[in-house]
């Protein structure tokens, strides 16, 4: 159930399923509709002539043809006009009607654009926050991996207050990789840890705290098939990306998640760009890693969870 951000070219994606962002004749345009077309060939055209058209936030699946993914789910965002005719639910439909059909499907990777934001004129960082919000919501009950495929990190604004105000809490950091005992590649200068402080660790803590493993999955961006790894012995050491989303996901404070991540080897302090970013969220209070996500995108670092 995890969902993060990619820059790169949906097309190349190796997914069970690719999203168009397609018009409602199905046939074919400009932008990522077009470069789908280009890169699936000939045959995608084809089968889209026999769908009918699709409405406006509908949905609807074809073969994959020459792509890499084994589906292309077809929808139709909504035209921006100015956002008083109805365009913020049809833009969650969608995403809901792409999603759903992605599970009926057994599709358990799907890649998304970001639908509506190009030539359709809807505002990117409000179809950010429409396209996340429903992507986390969907996956609290579904056990699938997300990407949200972003052609240029410049595409999208989180926020121009947020972005200026955490980029004054970077402006002094070092733009190097920290040392190594501390970095995010987890190099150790002495013997590295096996996981398994980590993995007791983690697993006292969820259980001190009530929540349920699926939840705890879901709040802190990991598979389930990695969650269960956790119980195995020996306990794979995580990358600290992985470490941090546990701690973030128990919202623990700060003291305690130094502490958790010095069970697997890693350090926390405010030299790091990474570092930095996530605690300027948890010192606000904010533990919704998605929302931390969007920032370390921005900044080009990577994301929690796995």
């Amino acid at each position: 159930m995890p969902f993060f951000l990619v820059k790169g070219d949906i097309t190349t994606m190796k997914v069970d399923a690719i999203v168009n962002a397609a018009n409602r004749s199905l046939l074919g345009g400009g932008g990522v509709d077009g470069a789908i077309h280009r890169a699936a060939g000939p045959g995608l055209l084809m089968e889209c002539r026999t769908l009918g058209g699709c409405a406006t936030g509908e949905a609807k699946i074809t073969k994959g043809y020459r792509l890499p993914a084994n589906y292309v789910i077809h929808t139709v965002g909504p035209v921006w006009q100015g956002g008083n005719c109805n365009e913020r639910e049809l833009l969650i439909q969608a995403y809901r009607s792409s999603l759903e059909l992605a599970a009926e499907n057994g599709c358990r990777t799907v890649a998304f654009p970001l639908i509506s934001s190009g030539v359709y004129g809807y505002p990117k960082d409000e179809a950010l926050r429409v396209a996340t919000d429903t992507v986390e919501d969907f996956l609290r009950s579904c056990d699938m991996t997300v990407f949200l495929v972003i052609f240029q990190a410049s595409d999208y604004d989180i926020g121009r207050a947020l972005f200026d105000d955490i980029s004054a809490e970077v402006a002094c950091c070092k733009t190097e990789r920290p040392a190594p005992e501390h970095g995010l590649d987890g190099g150790c200068t002495g013997p590295c840890p096996s996981g398994d402080a980590f993995c007791r660790m983690l697993l006292q803590r969820l259980a001190a705290s009530g929540m349920s493993h699926d939840l705890f999955c879901q709040k802190a961006n990991l598979t389930k098939e990695l969650f269960a790894s956790f119980s195995c012995a020996p306990c794979p050491r995580p990358s600290k990306p992985v470490a941090m989303a546990c701690a973030v996901a128990l919202e623990l404070p700060e003291g305690d998640i130094a502490a958790l991540l010095a069970s697997a080897g890693y350090g926390f302090s405010d030299t790091p760009v990474f570092d930095r970013i996530v605690r300027y969220f948890i010192s606000r209070g904010v533990y919704r890693i998605v929302e931390i996500n969007k920032a370390l995108f921005a900044f080009g670092e990577p994301q929690l969870g796995g």
